[in-house]
């Protein structure tokens, strides 16, 4: 059985906690490593800048019509994570960046929830036509879970990450609309029988 996770919309503690999880060197090698500054590196925001944000900046990030952010919480109300989607609206299409910022949480199906949840929102309220993801080389965790979940490999990409100083290759997996309700059906029933 998968753990029960619901995403909502980030406040401001949630950010500082993503910040903080960001600090942890295990968990920005995961997420995208550290730039030449030295500082963990994010998508589409910058957690440390937000935590010292005003409102203005605040509206600008989460007031974008072209993401979807969202804070990761279990059933018990704790945040572990973050995922969001990237919408290319002419297109109907999004990336998917998800990120379980608990490491005492990693490899206990959360990630798996949380990614669930956040094609739930993509392919029904959002109504997107694919979703899709990049995962850098060392990322074997994240490649195993988006594969399961039925993500196609359509691409590799050559040195798109960086992590230690040193440029590594990529795949690019899809997932179609016309195709998540079937894998997400046969996926929950395999974890209930």
């Amino acid at each position: 059985m998968f753990p029960e996770v619901t995403l909502t919309a980030p406040t401001r503690e949630d950010i500082g906690r993503m910040a903080e999880w960001l600090d942890d060197p295990e968990v920005s090698a995961v997420w995208y490593g550290i730039g030449d500054d030295r500082k963990p590196l994010h998508t589409t925001y910058s957690p440390h800048a937000l935590v010292d944000g005003d409102q203005e900046d605040w509206d600008h990030i989460f007031g974008d019509e072209n993401r979807a952010i969202f804070s990761i919480y279990t059933s018990d109300g704790q945040h572990i994570g973050e995922a969001q989607l990237v919408i290319e609206w002419p297109l109907l299409e999004a990336r998917a960046d998800l990120l379980v910022g608990r490491k005492d949480l990693w490899h206990q199906h959360f990630g798996t929830s949380g990614l669930i949840r956040l094609l739930d929102r993509a392919f029904g309220s959002l109504g997107l036509h694919r979703v899709w993801v990049d995962v850098p080389e060392y990322n074997e965790p994240g490649m195993q879970m988006v594969q399961h979940l039925g993500f196609i490999v359509e691409g590799h990409l050559r040195k798109t990450h960086r992590k230690n100083d040193e440029w590594y290759d990529s795949s690019v997996l899809g997932l179609l609309a016309e195709e998540y309700p079937r894998r997400r059906a046969r996926l929950m029933e395999a974890v209930t029988t």
